[in-house]
């Protein structure tokens, strides 16, 4: 019985026949401040290095079709005011699979001897694939579940300024600006995804010789869905022991650690565990990463920045 009430949810969240869904559709992370590049495009090319980052995602674990995210995005400066990134990302929840390729553009200007202001955007090919095949139906000869989606295409763009010193940062952005109707071919059946609008900030303190402490926040806005706040408080230990805490407003806890292995070798993982009715259902969430930088040899990056 549980099963096919899990079945019947995700099959009313993503093929409702009669209501336009209205969620928020962009992949999460916990470890967001490692993958800020894949909600900024301002922040490409601000750690003054070539920057590459892998992380995985595995969601709500025991929950049949939970959401399954994997990302690879790489991003460094390429002259003395432009940066750029590049990214992919792939995510699983159901049936369906969606992709995206992403190439950003930044151009910064120095404000004082303190503060940079970047100026990036963002371009976007996105791919949907939904085998409808995984899915336990009802009635099998319903002509909507006839045919699968096959690597449906749908471009985008987006924009985002980023603020930094060595000390702190704040950023506003929307990643994807144009509204996407999936199934539009259908009067009946439309899944559109709508703008979202993320502002985020923290500041690193210096508690101690060997002690940063950084504060940090995460606000996710989109039309028709729950404002989405994330809240992180880590700690900075040598420069090389990460360990930290994260609430998601009204839906997660989350321990978060990572390791700085050499100068340019970075890992880190974190767990979260639901504080909705859902956590009844599945074990918490995983997310591991990997990040290397390579720094030139005219870098002025004396130690790993904190964000």
């Amino acid at each position: 019985m549980v099963n096919k009430i899990k079945k019947l949810s995700f099959l009313v969240l993503l093929l409702s026949t009669t209501l336009e869904i209205n969620a928020q559709q962009d992949a999460q992370f916990t470890q967001y401040m490692y993958n800020t590049v894949g909600i900024n495009p301002g922040y490409a090319g601000s750690r003054d290095v070539l920057s590459i980052m892998g992380l995985y995602r595995t969601q709500w674990v025991g929950l049949e079709g939970a959401p399954d995210t994997g990302t690879f995005a790489l991003h460094s400066p390429i002259s003395e005011r432009i940066g750029m990134g590049f990214s992919v990302i792939s995510d699983k929840i159901g049936p369906s699979t969606e992709s995206t390729i992403s190439v950003d553009v930044s151009y910064h200007i120095p404000l004082n001897e303190t503060y940079r202001l970047f100026f990036g955007i963002k371009g976007t090919a996105g791919l949907l694939n939904i085998d409808y095949t995984k899915l336990s139906i009802y009635n099998p000869d319903d002509s909507y579940f006839a045919y699968n989606v096959d690597n449906q295409f749908s471009p985008n763009v987006g924009a985002g300024l980023y603020l930094h010193s060595d000390k702190g940062y704040i950023g506003l952005s929307t990643p994807f600006m144009l509204a996407t109707k999936h199934y539009n071919e259908d009067d009946n059946t439309v899944a559109k995804e709508k703008m979202h609008y993320y502002l985020i900030g923290g500041h690193v303190f210096q508690l101690n010789e060997n002690l940063k402490f950084k504060p940090a926040f995460l606000t996710k806005m989109v039309v028709g869905a729950p404002l989405q706040v994330d809240l992180s408080a880590n700690f900075l230990l040598y420069e090389k022991f990460t360990l930290g805490a994260a609430y998601r407003w009204d839906a997660a806890v989350s321990a978060l650690a990572g390791f700085q292995i050499t100068k340019g070798l970075f890992a880190g993982y974190a767990y979260d565990m639901d504080t909705t009715k859902l956590g009844g259902f599945n074990s918490g969430s995983h997310e591991i990463f990997l990040r290397f930088e390579l720094f030139s040899n005219l870098s002025n990056v004396v130690s790993p920045r904190f964000f």
